[in-house]
């Protein structure tokens, strides 16, 4: 199983970003998960691989409708030639308010739209490591000018950059089995019973239309996970996942993980408390029996053990934060070198 550290903290400085890809690196990381919340991604990417030598970087995710096909292949041609093959692009839609009001971009059908999406930057990295012609219409995007100025050296090695996914709809899911090389679940949908039983024959469906076997397609989970030294550092980790969930929950493209456990409910009566601004009684409707479903919880020297009986045969890789505290650091360097044997 890959393991991979992530970003926990949205606000985090740009300038921070060298040190922390360097203790994942430290503590023995597959790679990095950088999210796109405050910072840009290709910026945080940058810096995270510069001061990095074996630590592979994702974004999970970048809001792909916020920009355009060719400056999104140029930002990860240009990373994954600087880092000698170590950055992966992860790709998102984003929700509709966010791309036409905050972004002030177009919006359309999400899950055609990233077809184009990925289908244009294939054609482009076809283009630029193959010598193909740029030929690429769609109804979202046509790209069919490529000046040999503008055409960068084919990438060492003859691998272009992969293209990851973040999905949770059926359509997107199907998309993602299609035309992507990994697929990143969200901390809401990364139960192993929600990976197994919904997304997984979503995925091998959209694999299918471009004849690929079942399983193909890697997923990478990505579920809220408590743990620490000792009993009482697991169940703060525990408080916190449940706080972050509750708002999370009250937003409805969240809720298929809560629908596939027979917890619909509680979904809708976290909505109508947000809409009623009674954020005080929201706290209670994330149980503690469900945590123990959402939320994998168990100290240093057993939360591995507990990891890989859920996820094993689920997903090829898994996101774990880092702890706080950095002298936890050589017993979290265990856990994941576990994980990964």
């Amino acid at each position: 199983m890959h393991v991979y550290a992530s970003v926990d903290d949205p606000q985090m400085s740009l300038r921070d970003v060298p040190a922390h890809a360097q203790r994942a690196e430290r503590l023995g990381f597959d790679g990095l998960i950088v999210p796109e919340v405050v910072n840009d991604a290709v910026l945080t990417s940058l810096l995270a691989l510069e001061h990095t030598t074996t630590l592979r970087v994702l974004t999970g995710v970048v809001i792909a409708f916020a920009r355009s096909p060719m400056v999104l292949a140029q930002q990860a041609w240009g990373l994954a030639e600087m880092s000698g093959g170590r950055f992966e692009l992860g790709l998102g839609p984003q929700v509709k308010g966010n791309i036409e009001k905050r972004f002030g971009m177009t919006w359309s059908a999400p899950a055609a739209r990233m077809r184009d999406y990925v289908g244009a930057m294939r054609a482009v990295f076809d283009c630029w490591q193959n010598d193909a012609p740029l030929q690429f219409e769609s109804e979202s995007y046509t790209l069919t000018r490529m000046q040999p100025f503008f055409k960068p050296a084919p990438l060492a090695g003859g691998v272009t950059p992969p293209i990851i996914m973040g999905a949770i709809g059926p359509r997107m899911c199907e998309v993602a089995g299609e035309l992507a090389d990994r697929v990143i679940g969200h901390p809401t949908n990364s139960t192993p019973e929600y990976l197994r039983d919904v997304m997984r024959p979503r995925l091998d469906a959209g694999g299918a239309r471009s004849g690929r076997p079942a399983g193909s397609v890697d997923l990478i989970a990505n579920p809220m996970i408590a743990t620490g030294p000792d009993d009482a550092a697991v169940a703060e980790e525990r408080e916190a996942a449940r706080q972050v969930l509750t708002f999370t929950y009250s937003t409805p493209a969240y809720w298929a993980t809560l629908e596939h456990h027979g917890w619909g409910d509680v979904g809708r009566q976290l909505l109508e408390k947000t809409r009623s601004g009674d954020w005080a009684g929201m706290n209670t409707l994330v149980t503690d029996e469900m945590l123990e479903v959402l939320v994998p919880a168990a100290c240093h020297d057993e939360i591995a053990s507990l990891v890989r009986a859920r996820y094993d045969g689920v997903a090829g890789g898994i996101s774990l934060r880092m702890p706080q505290d950095a002298g936890q650091d050589t017993a979290f360097a265990a856990v994941v070198a576990s994980l990964q044997s």
